[in-house]
């Protein structure tokens, strides 16, 4: 083992002292760029050295199987050829395998790709909608449910308990869920949650399986434990029995599945499940600049609700490098177009293209960047997704345009193409969340390509619109060999770059609009632009634009989460003004009714006063308010906040309205809401009980 005997050399003392640590429970809150694979690979090599465990002996488990073989890699790097490093899939699938004839005794049942077949069918058993985003969203919830550990006769209770917005309703999830698990049983299948649904199960309940694995694997360590689901945490007890020999590495700042029903909680309630467990925290960061180290602690200090044990402070230990770049332009062509000479400038000083990312929000974002990419010529990759004009519902819109040219409706050309557009699902809302929302979203992006068409071209008509289309599809194939990265924030985790352009930081972006009023989501939010600047390694731009389209109402606000990220002198400091748009809204600035300063963000702004300061709620109110939510969510079969948020429910018990115009004053609290719920609020208000009618 001689490679092994350099496992601590050139290790920090922090890291040592996690490599060093005895056999035994040991939790290391490793921050970003802190070198936690090296000192997961070295911890195990340590314990093999000295031979407190066999490397054959070891099972390390992780997310995502590029994590996974990376630590294969450098275990046999280091001559650790024995040990187990795979997923927590991956792992139970070997293990199901193996004990399926003992435990269930006949033909392994077949493992399916994707679920989403048997799901239609469910779909249309129950009645539900049948295209294929919709799909996706039920799709979604079963996996929500089957990694939190509950069934479909459970589901409805349970997504009222975590005030869980759902694409229908909750009894026809619930439905869909059952006929789904039903189908599947019956054609003797499994999906992947069900790998570790019967992999616990078989360790549960056969003590025999549990001893014989028990005697295999004595030695355990989890990367990423800040994304452990609950049925993942059953299958690691199972797997530990009551043992004790287990090294998790995780950061509670860098939690961003909790919709997927990943929970920082088992990582940060490990000290009280193991009381004598050996912590450690890693936060000398070797990945970024000192500047790009700054920005990032400043995004995440500003954090609400964080446990003090899992407050990571990092400090940079790379040479220093440039400030980051913020910047404000008047729409998103100006904006892609600073990014892409940007990007040349990069080049030409060095900076291979592979080593650039440009990031965002959600997918829809990538096509301005994809076109301004091609049309300079630099080549890209897509990450996590699929190129714009390569998406399922972009297709679908380009042939329903195609088809409409030939007779098109009739209007100016971007009223033809959103009423083309609607009958492939662009509404005149954007839906809540989930797949319908980047669908809704890749279709309006449509409709401002358009506008820029109409603008530039006078005559331009559906013809011309369908073959520019065609042009900026052929444009978007560039070689995928060192290009730029394009990818979601939620991609792009666990990469990192020389040079990363986060982009599109607005209102309603980031934070995603569905997650205002619910204030552990917006928190999410912010870890996610914590993990955007924390992928960088020298150079870090963060932009947003006022407007979609050039020329367009600049109506938009930069995000929340950028306040106090720019200094005083910066030329983007000020608040921007809110310009009239194009359905002829105005911002009006708002001041905080105790301190009197300016509010900024939505939920500021909802409540009439800055979040950090003091307010009397009247708990009684709100307790009041939100047992009438649902109960009228259930009678009118709708999510809970499409009555009202969490937020407004806050609002209205903080400031406590007398009559229909102090209730109409809260934002959030239109015409059509003051008239459906006006007079029963306000009956809660005065502490009536007309308001229990439903």
């Amino acid at each position: 083992m001689a490679g092994a005997r350099g496992f601590s050399e050139g290790l920090d003392p922090d890291q040592l002292a996690a490599v060093r640590a005895p056999r035994g429970p040991v939790c290391v809150l490793a921050g970003a760029g802190t070198g936690k694979t090296r000192t997961i690979v070295s911890r195990i090599a340590a314990l093999v050295h000295d031979g407190h465990v066999a490397a054959g002996q070891v099972l390390a488990v992780t997310f995502t199987t590029r994590a996974a073989g990376e630590l294969r890699t450098r275990l046999r790097a280091m001559d650790i050829h024995a040990a187990q490093a795979r997923t927590f899939h991956s792992a139970a699938l070997r293990q199901l395998r193996y004990f399926w004839p003992r435990v269930v005794g006949d033909e392994p049942w077949e493992l399916i790709d994707g679920k989403l077949r048997l799901v239609g069918q469910a779909a249309h058993r129950a009645g539900a909608a049948t295209e294929r985003e919709s799909l996706r969203d039920l799709a979604a919830e079963i996996e929500w449910a089957k990694a939190t550990l509950i069934g479909p006769e459970d589901y409805p209770a349970a997504v009222a308990r975590a005030h869980r917005s759902t694409p229908v309703s909750a009894d026809l999830v619930a439905a869909v869920y059952a006929g789904y698990e039903a189908l599947k049983n019956r054609a003797r299948l499994l999906d992947f949650d069900d790998l570790l649904l019967h992999t616990a199960a078989a360790l549960e309940e056969h003590s025999a399986v549990a001893e014989e694995f028990r005697d295999r694997y004595r030695c355990f360590v989890v990367d990423e434990y800040q994304d452990v689901t609950p049925l993942q945490q059953r299958v690691l007890d199972a797997w530990l029995g009551k043992r004790d020999d287990i090294t998790v590495v995780g950061d509670a700042n860098q939690t961003i599945y909790s919709f997927a029903g990943a929970s920082p909680r088992p990582l940060l309630d490990f000290s009280r499940r193991y009381p004598d467990a050996v912590v450690v925290r890693l936060e000398r960061d070797y990945r970024s600049t000192p500047e790009v180290v700054s920005l990032a602690n400043r995004v995440i200090s500003a954090a609400r609700d964080r446990p003090a044990g899992s407050r990571l402070r990092l400090v940079g230990q790379r040479p220093s490098g440039p400030q980051p770049v913020i910047a404000e332009f008047d729409d998103e062509p100006a904006e892609a177009a600073a990014v892409v000479a940007r990007v040349k400038e990069l080049a030409e000083a060095g900076t291979p293209l592979r080593e650039i990312a440009v990031l965002f929000r959600i997918n829809a974002q990538s096509e301005v960047y994809e076109q301004a990419l091609a049309e300079a010529g630099i080549p890209y990759l897509v990450r996590g997704g699929e190129r714009f004009f390569a998406r399922q519902e972009i297709r679908q819109a380009v042939a329903a345009l195609r088809t409409a040219a030939a007779n098109p409706p009739t209007g100016d050309l971007p009223g033809q193409v959103r009423s083309v557009l609607e009958a492939v699902g662009l509404t005149a809302e954007p839906p809540a969340g989930g797949s319908a929302r980047e669908r809704w979203e890749s279709l309006l992006a449509l409709v401002e390509v358009a506008e820029e068409l109409a603008a530039a071209v006078a005559d331009a008509d559906l013809r011309r619109f369908c073959h520019e289309l065609e042009q900026r599809a052929q444009a978007q194939h560039p070689p995928s060999v060192d290009g730029v990265t394009l990818a979601s924030l939620h991609a792009a985790k666990g990469l990192e770059w020389d040079a990363v352009f986060l982009v599109g930081l607005v209102e309603g972006t980031l934070p995603i609009q569905h997650a205002d009023g619910d204030a552990a989501a917006v928190e999410e939010e912010r870890r996610l632009l914590y993990v955007g600047v924390t992928r960088a390694r020298e150079h870090l731009s963060l932009s947003w634009s006022l407007a979609r389209t050039e020329g367009g109402g600049r109506y938009r606000r930069r995000s929340r989460f950028l306040y106090g990220l720019i200094p005083d002198n910066h030329p983007a400091a000020r608040l921007p003004v809110k310009r009239e748009s194009t359905v002829r809204q105005r911002f009006t600035e708002k001041f905080c009714r105790v301190c009197e300063a300016r509010l900024v963000g939505a939920l500021a702004v909802k409540l009439g006063r800055c979040e950090d300061c003091p307010a009397e709620v009247d708990e009684p109110l709100l307790d009041r308010l939100r047992e009438w939510r649902h109960e009228r969510s259930r009678a009118l079969k709708v999510p809970a906040y499409v009555i009202f948020t969490d937020a407004t429910l806050m609002a209205i018990a903080e400031q406590r309205p007398v009559d229909r115009a102090a209730l109409v004053a809260i934002s959030g609290i239109g015409a059509q809401k003051l008239e459906k719920f006006g007079a029963e609020v306000l009956s809660l208000v005065s502490g009536g009980d007309s308001a229990k009618r439903v």
